[in-house]
């Protein structure tokens, strides 16, 4: 069964860095584009980040361009989200989307708190 399982979240210090995987299984990751989204509380759900099939194409939210870093590694049926200079508007709960044609994937989202 599709299966998209995100891991790397947890409580980090303004200023600190975590790094987000999205594994994959169940279809065929490298047909897909992949995206992370981030829903805080009380608040809608955010694109954070996104990267095509091949990973040639990739775009950011403004509020992240700089220090968000989107990648994967298709051999891995992996995403990952590299995030640094965090901030506490950035704690929220992060998921990854996996999106081909009309077929559309969701992980069960990993919690990222930003707080001293």
């Amino acid at each position: 069964q599709v299966q998209l399982v995100e891991s790397g979240g947890g409580l980090v210090q303004p200023g600190g860095s975590l790094r987000l995987s999205c594994a994959a299984s169940g279809f065929t990751f490298s047909n897909y584009a992949m995206s992370w989204y981030r829903q805080a509380p009380g608040k809608e759900r955010e694109l954070v980040a996104s990267i095509s099939s091949a990973g040639g194409s990739i775009n950011y939210a403004d509020s992240v361009k700089g220090r968000f870093t989107i990648s994967r590694d298709n051999a891995k049926a992996t995403m990952y989200l590299q995030m640094n200079s965090l901030k506490p508007e950035d704690t929220a709960v992060y998921s990854c989307n996996a999106r081909y044609w009309n077929r559309v994937y969701w992980g069960q989202g990993t919690q990222v708190t930003v707080s001293s």
